[in-house]
């Protein structure tokens, strides 16, 4: 009779400690997977949003408010507010939704579609279903098509003053782009070429000079967080702004000081701020002019301090303002 008790006892102890093993592990594994969300706060969503957004439907062709929209500016995440195009990449396809023939880097993720013959795409920060991508139309050069449901976006026009969105070149894009993505407010920055008229650049073809092209950032940011004229400072105080056709130890057109405003408010900023500089006896050499088509750089190029470490060697913040 005591074997029969000592049995079901140590049976009890062992369905104990399993149950305690399986509870740590679900703990664990809940916790990982909160780790790896992202902090986002998210927009409420009605019924139709919700009805693409989440179930991952699809709005009717023609009936999107974006479909045959070409004004510059960005479009953005409706639910996170992450932004995913930018109207240079836009194209008329005859499809009856938006189509872009790029993304804005990291910004867009690809994934096998449940029909098990599409690509989805989804923001690539929240998860919000935007569309399908298709390759090999030969629409454009890039041979690819983002069909994006307009419902999925909120595009903000660069004429606005709440547009997020601001390019600025002060030498090797390696280092201004490391000093921007560290800045509160940022939500993405992208290092590439703008200036020039040459469809697609290389980074050789910017070094021949031949070119007119400049290193730049393109900075994406929350107005809400932060402000262009505070992104300006910054750009003012990483760079010597004096320097014409070089940034230390760098020297070529490519590494001019130049400030590529996308609206009115933008230009009256970067000039007020040029004024104040020239009032402490600074004599910038910053150009300001209208942003043409801005072209990412090659991928080896973007984050290039992130990902192999370091700091800069050709900028120094200085206090300026």
């Amino acid at each position: 009779m005591k074997s029969v008790f000592w049995l079901m006892g140590l049976l009890f102890l062992v369905i104990l400690c399993w149950g305690s093993i399986m509870l740590s592990y679900g703990k664990n594994d809940k916790s990982e997977k909160n780790d790896k969300k992202p902090d986002v706060k998210l927009k409420p969503l009605n019924a139709a949003e919700k009805a693409v957004i989440i179930d991952k439907g699809t709005e009717r062709p023609f009936s999107g408010k974006y479909w045959d929209t070409f004004t510059p500016g960005v479009y953005y995440c409706r639910q996170c507010n992450a932004p995913l195009y930018v109207s240079d990449d836009k194209f008329k396809s005859g499809c009856g939704w938006p189509s872009f023939d790029e993304a804005i880097p990291e910004m867009v993720k690809e994934q096998p579609d449940k029909d098990g013959v599409r690509t989805e795409i989804t923001c690539n920060r929240c998860g919000a279903h935007l569309g399908h991508v298709f390759r090999g139309e030969r629409l454009t050069i890039r041979n690819t098509r983002h069909c994006v449901n307009s419902i999925s976006m909120t595009f903000v026009p660069d004429s606005s003053e709440e547009a997020g969105r601001a390019i600025f070149a002060g030498g090797c894009f390696w280092g201004v782009q490391y000093y921007f993505e560290k800045e509160p407010g940022v939500i993405k920055t992208i290092a590439g070429y703008i200036g020039g008229d040459k469809p697609n650049p290389t980074y050789e073809e910017v070094c021949s000079h031949d070119t007119k092209y400049a290193e730049a950032v393109e900075v994406f940011f929350d107005p809400k967080q932060t402000s262009y004229e505070k992104l300006a400072r910054l750009f003012f105080e990483i760079h010597d702004p004096t320097q014409v056709n070089r940034q230390g130890p760098d020297y070529g057109d490519q590494y001019r000081s130049a400030i590529f405003y996308v609206n009115n408010e933008q230009q009256k900023t970067a000039e007020k701020l040029i004024g104040e500089l020239k009032e402490k006896g600074l004599d910038a050499a910053t150009e300001v002019k209208p942003a043409k088509r801005f072209w990412p750089a090659e991928k080896y190029h973007q984050d290039w301090y992130r990902k192999k470490g370091g700091k800069p060697y050709c900028h120094i913040y200085t206090k300026r303002f």
